[in-house]
């Protein structure tokens, strides 16, 4: 094998190809970066397929600070884990106030966690009577 430039790396990959894909990567906004990496359930998030528990409380007209929707999200997933023996589905989003993009467990809009959580978070549960539950359904 000829000493030069093109040499072939040692574990059969092209250097200078990798380092290509890098920079395509590093080149992108951040949105998009995301919108790959959720993949799936990015279109399925945008048609409506599934839901955030943030999105859910929106429907519902139930406004909570960002620290109580987090507790009441927490409530969601552990619902869900109690009912099925695992975590939902995590997709990639935009936090409402900071911007920041975080991992959020994601859920169908009609999963009967959503419910449980509603009645499980004393911040939730005081606000939600059954008429509010069978008209957002």
């Amino acid at each position: 094998m000829s000493e030069g430039r093109h040499q072939r790396h040692p574990q059969g990959r092209n250097p200078m190809r990798v380092t290509a894909k890098l920079r395509t990567a590093r080149d992108t906004n951040r949105a998009t970066q995301y919108a790959t990496l959720n993949g799936r359930y990015q279109a399925m998030l945008q048609r409506g397929e599934i839901t955030r528990t943030g999105d859910h409380l929106d429907r519902l007209g139930i406004q909570l600070p960002d620290g109580q929707q987090s507790w009441y999200g927490r409530h969601v997933a552990k619902a869900h884990r109690t009912t099925t023996g695992h975590d939902a589905p995590r997709a990639w989003v935009q936090h409402r106030t900071t911007g920041r993009w975080i991992a959020v467990h994601v859920y169908a809009p009609d999963a009967p966690a959503l419910t449980a959580g509603l009645w499980s978070y004393k911040a939730t549960r005081a606000v939600v009577t059954a008429a509010d539950l069978t008209e957002a359904a």
